[in-house]
């Protein structure tokens, strides 16, 4: 069992495309078994892992295990996606970045994964359908981050809801959705805060609900979740803690919360400085070195939901007013959460991972930003195609998008 913040595990979805037109192209199978030699759907390559996910056009790259250090895994992802990107160009295919591709229609484009442990995302689909952008077209970055006690839980659930709002400003990637501009900068969010609608009590508010032990999140999320699926699951399938679809979602079979809010960037470099910003700033409000646990408990829900609401339509550019949310970081006063972004990055470590790619990260405008920056807002579908193909050069390289 691992203490606060001692270990940190980082998993990255991207999507597979055709080279020619960047068309869904549903291989992840093909990808696992022509590195594995057999069917599977997980393969080790030393510090990063490999694993499909819920349809055949996405792979997941996660780290092998918790890592003790996140210094230089951008580089053990970016030496991952050059292999996956050299198998690929045999059913010519590569990796794509960003958190929803800009054309697809998912109407066609969705195949399940169909080989070995399959029953689960059957289940997925016979109660929910998974033909739609909310299953089938979500790219995003989790973190996982330990807790040893019951204690440690409180205190880290309590920091990761008050941050959880800024992630969409920080991270925003998805400003199309079938060949529109949605008008919010976080589209993922968005369709994702509406994928379950079915049974509520899955997603809740995105914003997990203010509960600071086992009990109470047993009794407050877990409990009513499983009860009100129950009647469409009765072999219990899906009666799993990562059932729970909220933006941050506690493992207590594994002693971590996993944060699932965030858009995943161009490249790892993107994604490990987005990391590492988000990291050093949640061991600073568990450290109450700005507010006290009461006060980070006493967060109002609905307070947190609108202003993540309002960071996935806007990203930087939200007018922070609530006095009593800033105080949180020890600022005072109205802020944009683009200036909150910079003062988060300027108050890492000197010695954290990261630190100068996140301060350039928070430097310019939000990836949907910059993406917009060369598109406009009523892009025709060749524009995409070209600037969403200069994001997987990126991707390949390891290297910010510039606007």
């Amino acid at each position: 069992m691992y203490g606060l913040f001692s270990v940190c595990g980082i998993e990255l979805e991207y999507m597979i495309v055709s080279k020619d037109d960047l068309g869904v192209l549903p291989v992840s199978d093909k990808l696992l078994e022509a590195v594995a030699g057999e069917m599977t759907q997980f393969f080790e390559q030393g510090a990063v892992g490999w694993s499909n996910e819920l349809v055949l056009h996405v792979i997941e790259l996660k780290t092998n295990g918790p890592a003790k250090d996140i210094r230089g895994l951008d580089t053990h992802f970016a030496a991952n996606i050059k292999e996956i990107n050299t198998i690929l160009d045999r059913f010519g295919g590569m990796l794509m970045p960003a958190a929803m591709h800009p054309l697809m229609n998912p109407d066609t484009d969705m195949h399940l994964w169909n080989h070995g442990d399959k029953e689960i995302y059957e289940t997925y689909n016979r109660i929910f359908n998974c033909k739609g952008h909310g299953w089938s077209n979500l790219q995003s970055t989790h973190i996982n981050l330990p807790f040893a006690t019951d204690e440690e839980f409180g205190r880290l659930h309590a920091a990761i809801r008050v941050l959880l709002p800024l992630i969409p400003a920080l991270a925003a990637s998805s400003p199309f959705r079938e060949g529109e501009h949605t008008g919010w900068l976080d589209t993922r969010i968005i369709t994702y805060r509406n994928n379950q609608k079915k049974i509520p009590s899955i997603t809740g508010q995105v914003i997990p609900e203010p509960c600071f032990s086992w009990e109470a999140y047993e009794k407050g999320i877990l409990e009513p979740m499983y009860r009100d699926i129950a009647p469409y699951d009765p072999e219990c399938i899906l009666q799993e803690e990562w059932l729970n679809s909220r933006g941050a979602i506690a493992r207590f079979d594994r002693s971590a919360i996993e944060i699932r809010l965030m858009d995943i960037q161009e490249c790892p470099k993107a994604d490990l400085a987005a990391v590492s910003l988000i990291k050093e700033t949640l061991k600073k409000l568990v450290s109450t070195e700005w507010s006290s646990y009461s006060a980070q408990k006493e967060a109002d829900q609905a307070m947190l939901v609108d202003l993540m609401d309002k960071c996935a339509k806007d990203a930087r550019n939200v007018d922070i007013e609530n006095p009593s949310y800033t105080a949180l970081f020890g600022m005072e006063g109205r802020v944009t959460a683009g200036e909150l972004l910079h003062r988060l990055a300027e108050e890492m470590p000197d010695e954290a991972p990261y630190k100068t790619e996140a301060a350039e990260l928070c430097s310019i405008d939000s990836l949907a930003e910059r993406i917009m920056s060369r598109t406009g807002s009523r892009p025709s579908p060749d524009k995409l195609r070209e600037v969403y193909g200069e994001l997987a050069v990126c991707l390949a390289e390891n290297r910010f998008f510039k606007p």
